[in-house]
């Protein structure tokens, strides 16, 4: 695939949407696939082409470092980009050489696949200098309608995290979202890459000590970075004598100012400005490092954070969503919010035994392994194919079949024959017919009902087995199908409007059934109620279904169940019909009235029958066990006689009768 990046920032300048076109350039490119990079540079009128970087001319935005200002019209730059023939258009930033790409993309006909690195309502400060709130509401509610536009003339947009893809879901963007977290190349960050030469020399520009901890930043030094909030920290730090020194790698139009600011507060023994140095060397600065800091809350995603985990720091972070699950609190970092909170939390990791410290390290950049710059484009070129497939496609219908109130939908691309399923009023409501040509959003909201269309014959498959209630087609459509919840409601009204389901003629029936099955009205009630029937529907239901009492109904029960209990007592065969009641449903008192109204005489005469088989078992069962003991072994039937319910009468008088010698023990183990 030959893919078009086109951004306002790129190499030579650092910053995250730098590392991340990068990273996601050399990745694609290690797969076979050919990158094209249309950016901008200080210049006037000079427009530069060499080894696939395209570099339009514009001026440098000093609020903005890194980013240089290019008109979105560029007729020579045109004529080269169509040389390209590229697949897709990626577009990385919202100015001069993103409008660009998306002007581009409009000409030549192609995809286009938005990135949104920057969340801009964070950077709304560098128009509102008097920090005036009508003019920050116009600024956010501007980035917001910007944001609508750069989305709408995109197929589809890539955001880095959920946090990014809420925000664009809020400002009302009608376009699929992909949240694609920016990938890393790991090995670049490995610490055997860097010389102990090279570590030595980049300690040696702060006057580093073998004693002493160094805390590093990496990015752009701006206002949104909140970097005066880690200088305040490292006063407190100061103040506490503890050994650590502050590395601020970059540059950017709040430098001076901060620079002044550790003048003021004495600090330049402990805060030391590097300045920008090539993207090649940050690795060697983050491993000449002890750990990293940040007090940002504007990132999308956090690639410093990622580049420094990486490289086995541990970070100390003010939180954001995200972060979430990339710092852990005393594993992977520290969370802090105020400049003492800050110190403290470096006090408290300054203590850690050295093998603890080391540990941190290694969980840093275990955490980090599913930002491998592998999976990122694998995921990246998933959202190529779907933008193209979806830019590329308009249908023409070949044939609708229509049975009953569902519809068969044919339609074709100059691909291939599609099929899909629809409710014949959806046909009707598109105004579908033969021949008709249709837009691909169209087509896709037709095809999207399939689904919903197939949970509902699931439905009415399910239904012609066996009656079922609207809670348990809201379950089956719940675990079985992947629809909404809206799909669900949708396609449960539609079942009851067609009378598939009807609670009220279920509980009716139950009822019914449940009664002709002696069932007691606890354990209906229970069945009822897991069925999703509401008690107060149950309870009419029961109250119209015939006048048979509960304890009619249980008499019949137990005296069905009476004569299926054999060889046992009658105390065991009362307990165990008054079990099989309660278990069906009928209350423990009506149980007890039934057991005790039910005629045992028959039971009765063959009582010491069934007394002396149990006894007999149980010789047999205890013989072993207490072969050189004859009056345990008499006593353990006993025993086990009593637990069955007969008499000790009964139970003496048998025993006496049985014979207990040795070779009665014998004879009866050789059977």
């Amino acid at each position: 695939m030959r893919i078009g990046m086109f951004t306002d920032t790129y190499h030579p300048e650092i910053n995250g949407v730098v590392t991340s076109i990068t990273t996601l350039k050399k990745a694609l490119e290690n797969e076979g696939h050919e990158v094209y990079i249309v950016t901008t540079h200080s210049s006037l009128l000079q427009t530069k082409y060499e080894d696939r970087i395209l570099r339009l001319p514009g001026l440098e935005i000093k609020q903005m470092y890194g980013y240089v200002l290019t008109s979105p019209v560029h007729l020579k730059a045109y004529n080269i980009v169509k040389d390209m023939n590229l697949d897709i258009i990626h577009v990385h930033t919202e100015f001069g050489a993103g409008i660009f790409g998306h002007i581009i993309g409009k000409m030549l006909k192609l995809p286009i696949v938005s990135t949104y690195h920057t969340t801009y309502e964070d950077y709304t400060h560098y128009v509102n200098k008097f920090n005036l709130k009508t003019v920050d509401h116009f600024a956010k509610k501007t980035v917001s309608r910007l944001s609508r536009l750069y989305g709408s003339s995109s197929i589809g947009i890539i955001a880095p995290s959920s946090k990014t893809r809420e925000m664009l879901l809020r400002y009302g963007i009608q376009r699929d979202i992909w949240v694609v977290p920016t990938g890393l190349d790991l090995l670049r960050f490995d610490k055997e890459r860097t010389s102990e030469q090279t570590i030595s020399m980049i300690r040696a520009k702060i006057d580093w000590q073998p004693h002493e901890k160094i805390i590093t930043f990496v990015g752009r030094i701006a206002k949104e970075k909140s970097i005066d909030l880690v200088i305040d920290g490292f006063k407190v730090i100061d103040e506490m004598n503890l050994p650590v020194k502050f590395m601020v790698v970059g540059a950017g139009p709040e430098l001076e100012k901060l620079q002044e600011k550790c003048k003021k507060m004495n600090l330049c023994h402990r805060v030391y400005f590097l300045g920008k140095v090539p993207s090649d060397q940050v690795p060697s600065y983050y491993h000449a490092s002890s750990a990293f800091v940040s007090a940002s809350l504007t990132e999308t995603q956090g690639m410093t954070y990622i580049e420094a985990m990486a490289s086995e720091l541990p970070v100390f972070a003010r939180f954001d969503e995200v972060l979430r699950g990339l710092v852990n609190e005393g594993e992977t970092g520290y969370f802090f919010e105020t400049p003492e909170d800050f110190a403290n939390k470096v006090s408290s990791w300054i203590d850690l035994p050295q093998d603890i410290r080391v540990s941190m390290r290694a969980s840093a950049k275990k955490q980090i392994q599913v930002y491998d710059s592998r999976v990122f484009a694998q995921s990246v070129l998933s959202v190529y194919e779907i933008s193209r497939k979806k830019y590329y496609t308009t249908y023409q219908i070949e044939n609708i079949f229509i049975k009953d109130d569902l519809a068969e939908v044919i339609a074709s691309n100059r691909f291939e024959q599609y099929r899909t399923l629809a409710f014949a009023e959806t046909v009707e409501q598109k105004g579908l017919r033969k021949d008709k040509v249709i837009q691909k959003t169209t087509w896709e909201e037709i095809e999207s009902s399939q689904k919903v269309v197939e949970a509902y014959q699931s439905c009415i498959r399910k239904l012609a087995i066996k009656d079922r209630t609207r809670k348990e087609m809201y379950d089956f459509l719940t675990q079985k199908t992947d629809c909404t919840i809206v799909q669900i409601n949708t396609i449960i009204d539609r079942l009851e409007e067609k009378h598939y389901i009807d609670d009220q003629r279920y509980v009716m029936s139950m009822v019914f059934n449940f009664r002709s099955l002696l069932m007691g009205k606890n354990r209906i009630i229970k069945s009822l109620i897991q069925k999703g029937i509401p008690y107060e529907m149950i309870l009419e239901a029961m109250s119209m279904e015939g006048n048979e009492s509960e304890s009619s109904l249980a008499m019949r029960l137990a005296m069905k169940i009476q004569p299926t209990i054999t060889q046992r007592s009658i105390m065991a065969k009362k307990q165990k019909i008054r079990q099989r009641l309660v278990s069906q449903g009928f209350d423990l008192e009506v149980a007890n009235e039934v057991v005790s109204a039910l005629d045992f005489n028959e039971e009765a005469a063959e009582e010491y029958a069934n007394l002396l088989v149990s006894a007999q078992k149980a010789q047999k069962k205890f013989a072993k066990k207490h072969a050189n003991d004859v009056y345990s072994w008499m006593m353990a039937v006993k025993r086990s006689l009593s637990t069955q319910g007969y008499s000790y009468s009964d139970i003496s008088r048998a025993v006496d009768e049985m014979e207990w010698s040795e070779e009665n023990e014998q004879s009866e183990s050789m059977e």
